[in-house]
């Protein structure tokens, strides 16, 4: 009798340990990051930076000791901002690499592309595109950094009304950043009691604006001019502007909140509005701003690493990962579902971007007021309000 407890306790032994052993190798295994990116290709002004921006923070967490005590390990695919692409990469993310949450998609088209594959897998997903289709309505597995566009509509035509206009021509891309944001310009001028006068758009190949630009000249009662999009179309827009020598007060959405675009535009640009993080203006900000810290090591950070100015759209991707390891700390595990949770309850996280207020109806945790508006003075971004 007595023997034969002893065996017993020993295989019960040996088998704990095994377990162990097994919980062991478990927890060294990485915690994989998935990402699709526009690293090449027309949206390679969103993608690079946005990979830059999670390679070297992937890196600083992993030296400082991971997450969970456990490393990050970014898996990454360039989709060249093609949404079939995009689709195909997720899913191998999901299915070969299988990561425990993805943060990426530099473009709606992209994002848009990928959801039903990640709502039906169930992984955790941080969009970095600006459309409110991606999170309105409310997707289960799906967040977002970026302001919507929606927002972006509102911040500016409220600034708009501040100056007492109250009539305006809208330029737009008939891609789908640019015509999510007519839609909701269009919708937003209506709720504001404003007139859009002129309603005239471009494509992704169109290389001058001209003709679109003088048909809102020639019509009448216009106060200003919003153009709504992204990549090489509001700069060709921008610097057609100014040929037409149109004097008339002059708005950019936020698809365009970089240095690079101010390059592109030339003098052109002058005097020109936008909505935007403050990551362009830190040094702008007062001292009692809670975002001023954050965004003023971000950008040193970046631009000592990669020796180039930082843009809005790789403080998208900061924003990204450290919600996602934030939710995974809170959630103790990168068990799906408690990390999807944790996220959904984010609050008062100080970004790049703005402060994250996560809730089961809101997927982005912005408001419109975390938009600055910033105006081309002399050649460089300032502060307005």
């Amino acid at each position: 009798m007595f023997k034969t407890v002893i065996r017993r306790a020993g295989k019960c032994a040996a088998v704990a340990a095994a377990g162990l052993m097994m919980m062991s190798a478990q927890a060294a295994e990485p915690i994989k990051i998935g990402s699709f990116l526009s690293v090449t290709g027309p949206a390679s002004f969103l993608g690079d930076p946005e990979l830059k921006t999670l390679e070297m923070y992937v890196e600083k967490i992993n030296e400082e000791g991971g997450v969970l005590g456990r490393q990050l390990e970014l898996i990454h695919y360039d989709d060249v901002g093609n949404a079939s692409s995009a689709r195909n990469f997720a899913s191998r993310l999901i299915r070969s690499d299988r990561v425990d949450i993805i943060v990426g998609g530099s473009t709606t088209g992209a994002t848009m592309a990928a959801v039903p594959l990640i709502e039906q897998a169930q992984v955790p997903f941080i969009s970095l595109a600006g459309a409110v289709v991606i999170t309105n309505p409310v997707k289960k597995w799906v967040f977002k950094t970026p302001q919507t566009d929606r927002m972006a509509a509102e911040r500016i035509l409220s600034d708009m009304k501040d100056r007492g206009i109250t009539k305006f021509g809208l330029i737009s891309g008939t891609g789908g950043f640019g015509s999510s944001g007519r839609t909701q310009t269009l919708e937003v001028a209506e709720q504001m009691g404003m007139e859009v006068v002129a309603d005239v758009t471009y494509s992704g190949s169109d290389t001058d604006m001209t003709a679109q630009l003088t048909n809102i000249r020639n019509t009448s009662g216009v106060e200003a001019v919003l153009n709504f999009g992204f990549g090489q179309g509001p700069a060709i827009v921008t610097r057609n502007y100014a040929q037409l020598g149109m004097e008339l007060p002059f708005y950019q959405s936020h698809g365009v909140a970089s240095d690079s675009f101010l390059e592109l535009a030339g003098s052109s640009a002058e005097g020109l509005r936008l909505p935007a993080s403050p990551l362009l203006v830190p040094d702008s900000l007062p001292n009692d701003d809670p975002q001023k810290e954050v965004v003023q090591n971000y950008k040193a950070e970046y631009e000592a690493r990669w020796d180039s100015k930082v843009s809005t759209f790789g403080a998208y991707a900061y924003d990204g990962l450290m919600l996602a390891v934030r939710a995974m700390e809170e959630a103790g595990s990168t068990d799906p579902e408690a990390v999807r949770n944790a996220l959904e309850n984010i609050q008062g996280y100080v970004g790049v971007t703005g402060v994250f207020n996560m809730s089961p109806e809101d997927h982005n945790g912005l408001d419109p007021d975390s938009f600055r508006i910033l105006e081309v003075q002399n050649g460089e971004w300032k502060l307005i309000d």
